[in-house]
């Protein structure tokens, strides 16, 4: 791996934020959205991810769902993942960004995370009685899931045309605003506002690093970037970081 620059931040605590897409999840053996064989290239997403085709088809909509919460569960963290969690264990990471809605930034032993587009292995109930606290740790045996009260379950993700959650967005660019250093991980750079917040670190002075198996969008903006599967430059490049910090 290359020298870093001489500009590169000597303040290695507390002071890194991540922001990761579908690319950090591909080791694992969850496919991007963009690949050929991508979760979107047999659907319609219009149909299988918004409000729309749930409240019209419910059960096909929850069959979708399963297939990928049975797919997540069946499936491990890769080197990336647990590499980042090795950074909020030294003390240098303050948070994880994600677009991911697989939980293995959770099972590699995170803490710090925002879901910006929600988590698919919970659920919360459609009607008014309040329950948000439902979670899948198996595969779902029957679709569509209904709630203890008898209402219908959905699930906890951002579906397309809905807004992000604006307490995680308000807490994303707090720490966003907040890093020296903006790590950006296995991401198109073209889903927004996702696609614009390394911008806005920009402006703010943050170092930017992009991490990514080929160059995107967000490429120019960077003063440092690695090409090639992020499960293996990403933990090459923290365990050169935790040299510098010992």
């Amino acid at each position: 791996m290359e020298s870093l620059p001489n500009n590169f931040p000597t303040n290695l605590t507390n002071s890194i934020v991540a922001i990761c897409g579908a690319g950090i999840s591909k080791a694992s053996g969850i496919p991007t959205f963009r690949d050929p064989d991508g979760y979107w290239s047999k659907y319609d997403f219009q149909e299988l991810a918004s409000y729309y085709g749930f409240t019209n088809n419910p059960k096909l909509v929850w069959e979708w769902y399963a297939m990928r919460i049975e797919k997540v569960l069946s499936v491990e963290p890769n080197p990336a993942h647990f590499s980042l969690q090795s950074l909020e264990e030294n003390g240098s990471l303050i948070s994880v960004v994600t677009q991911n809605v697989d939980g293995l930034h959770i099972r590699a032993g995170n803490n710090r995370i925002h879901h910006i587009h929600g988590d698919i292995l919970t659920a919360r109930c459609l009607d008014d009685c309040g329950n948000e606290d439902i979670s899948w740790t198996s595969p779902l045996n029957e679709v569509p899931p209904y709630c203890e009260c008898g209402a219908l379950l959905r699930p906890n993700v951002i579906w397309f045309g809905e807004s992000l959650p604006p307490v995680v967005l308000d807490q994303s660019l707090h720490d966003i605003a907040s890093a020296e250093i903006l790590l950006v991980i296995g991401t198109s750079g073209v889903v927004h506002p996702v696609a614009s917040f390394p911008l806005m670190a920009k402006r703010n002075g943050s170092f930017l690093i992009e991490f990514n198996i080929e160059s995107t969008p967000l490429t120019p903006l960077m003063d440092l970037t690695f090409f090639g599967p992020v499960e293996k430059t990403l933990p090459e490049f923290i365990e050169k970081l935790s040299l510098l910090k010992s």
